[in-house]
């Protein structure tokens, strides 16, 4: 709470401080995109012609890609906080891209760590400090868009395509899709970049199948098939855990039960919804405002109170490690959760773990069992496009440098080695030459899978190759077994449905309230799940209300009247 306020008060101090600026300021940030946008460029327009003068003297500064005179800039980088992790700020994958920058393009980069499981706050609180680094990160779009509209981020339309030449690697790898993926049909304003997935697969429900051979079980292929499995593990745990069986949970969830209990969620929602619901009731991805939800959250009230459910799931927010101990010490029979979750992390992944404190026999699997009305295993995917959103605030200088930093992560030979780093350290070449991810030490070790957090524009195996990347996917993950991998993957893309992009410009109610939302947004699915089953409808209408008051209902209006000015009566996207 304390940090949210934080964030209020910066962001109010940084309004006050651009209000009494006035037009000063505003002539003085113009002037200076101006200047930035001209290096080594120069334009046919006439009435542009100082525009080209300015070019032409840069145009020197930029020889064969590369500043004549050093430019520094900062680039920001999650900490997950990671146990025996490597420093996020200086490891063998920094020091390779500080040395690529400097040889290829005269940049020097220095890494800005932000703590992960907060990252919101953290870049809001930075942003209105005007500390944020040069080249930032967020999943958050809302957040953007705050700060773009008191005058906080960079502009990029002109940027991408006038200096286009100098971007290859930036184009091939994310496209016009990406790149204008939240281009505003209208006024032409790019705030931010979205990275490209290489991958789609998204949540993945896994059981263990210790648990499912001892009790000569076979994996669910039904959601009844799921509850049966349960109620056997709970009334199995002496047998199951022995002197442990109070510690029994048969289902875990989190904090953040629209993320964990997405499979069931998105099963509950009518396979043929329209392309204009899907978008009016989507502003969150959690499916909070979806129709079916509410069955779906009913349906978790039911085993909460059945006790088939971690009795303390909501007390544990993010970041913390409680929920992930119980996997790896063996009490927990099902989870749902990131596709590949139980094979993170190397040696000290889910299932290695399992594998010493339970038994050789002892993991995780993927099953795929929770059908709609239609009879299908539908389940959200990754859309190909859209990932994490790269945005410029306006206290970067050196937009050029920027720009060409984001080029350089995005080279074939780049990625491939943030994302295998050196053979014999973190991988070895099999006969198939599929690469196959070893458990690294020291400076080596990946923060995050496939080092995504320095892949900004890739998130997701890609080596540069995509045909490699297919090859290895098995093998990529230290410790953890190939048949294993590909069923998880297999299951995750099980009758998969990509969102769609409905791009209708900003929608202005989104802005300053994503983070106030996602907590609602937590409490009500939090305090539904655990309501006296008698309670249930109240509860759920109660903080429903409260959700859409705070700004849910004026995000769907406003986007029900963007959909009618751009699509008319159409349910569907063309």
């Amino acid at each position: 709470m304390k940090r949210r306020i934080l964030s209020v008060l910066l962001v109010f101090t940084m309004v006050l401080a651009l209000t009494a600026c006035g037009n000063k300021n505003d002539d003085k940030n113009a002037s200076d995109e101006k200047t930035n946008k001209t290096e080594n460029k120069t334009t046919t327009d006439s009435s542009k012609t100082d525009d080209s003068k300015k070019s032409a003297e840069e145009e020197s500064e930029l020889v064969n890609g590369k500043f004549t005179k050093t430019r520094q800039i900062t680039v920001e980088v999650y900490d997950r906080g990671n146990d025996g992790g490597s420093d996020p700020e200086n490891n063998m994958y920094t020091e390779y891209i500080k040395k690529g920058m400097l040889e290829e393009h005269n940049v020097e980069v220095t890494f800005k760590k932000v703590p992960r499981w907060t990252e919101t706050d953290d870049i809001n609180n930075l942003l209105a400090a005007g500390q944020a680094p040069d080249i930032c990160v967020t999943y958050s779009y809302p957040t953007i868009l705050t700060y773009a509209q008191m005058g906080g981020i960079i502009d990029l339309s002109s940027y991408v395509d006038d200096y286009k030449d100098l971007l290859p690697n930036l184009w091939n790898w994310l496209g016009e899709q990406n790149i204008y993926w939240d281009k505003d049909p209208k006024t032409g304003t790019l705030w931010a970049i979205e990275g490209k997935r290489a991958e789609q697969q998204r949540i993945v429900t896994f059981v263990r199948q210790d648990w499912l051979d001892k009790l000569n079980l076979k994996a669910p292929t039904t959601r009844q098939e799921f509850e049966d499995m349960l109620y056997a593990f709970k009334n199995n745990a002496e047998l199951l855990l022995g002197a442990d069986a109070d510690k029994m949970v048969p289902f875990s969830v989190s904090y953040d039960v629209g993320w964990r209990a997405a499979n069931i969620i998105y099963s509950f929602i009518d396979p043929d919804i329209s392309d204009k619901e899907y978008y009016i009731n989507g502003f969150d991805d959690r499916l909070a405002t979806q129709n079916g939800t509410k069955e779906a959250i009913r349906l978790l009230n039911k085993w909460y109170h059945e006790g088939l459910m971690w009795d303390d799931f909501a007390l544990y927010g993010s970041g913390d490690n409680t929920e992930t101990d119980m996997m790896k010490a063996g009490y927990v029979g099902a989870i749902m959760h990131n596709w590949d979750i139980p094979f993170q992390n190397g040696e000290d992944s889910i299932n290695n773990n399992l594998k010493r404190n339970v038994g050789e026999n002892a993991k995780f699997v993927a099953v795929d069992c929770f059908e709609n009305s239609a009879g299908k295993r539908a389940k959200l995917l990754y859309s190909a496009a859209g990932d994490r959103k790269i945005f410029f605030p306006t206290t970067n200088d050196e937009p050029l440098a920027s720009l060409l930093y984001l080029d350089f992560i995005s080279k074939p030979e780049t990625i491939k080695y943030l994302q295998a780093g050196e053979k014999g350290v973190t991988h070895n070449v099999l006969d198939s030459g599929a690469i196959e991810i070893i458990a690294a030490t020291g400076d080596a070790i990946q923060n995050s899978g496939k080092n995504i957090d320095y892949t900004i524009t890739c998130n997701g195996i890609h080596f540069g190759d995509p045909e490699l990347a297919q090859l290895s996917l098995a093998y990529g993950y230290a410790g953890g077994e190939p048949d294993d991998v590909l069923g998880a993957y297999n299951a995750a893309i099980n009758e998969g449905v990509s969102p769609k992009n409905v791009n209708v410009g900003e929608i202005a109610a989104e802005a300053g309230v994503g983070d106030t939302l996602s907590s609602k947004r937590d409490q009500l699915y939090d305090n539904a799940v655990v309501a006296a089953e008698a309670n249930f409808d109240s509860v759920w209408d109660s903080y429903m209300a409260d959700y859409l008051s705070a700004g849910g209902q004026a995000i769907m209006d406003e986007r029900a009247a963007k959909w009618q000015e751009f699509f008319g009566d159409s349910d569907m996207l063309p």
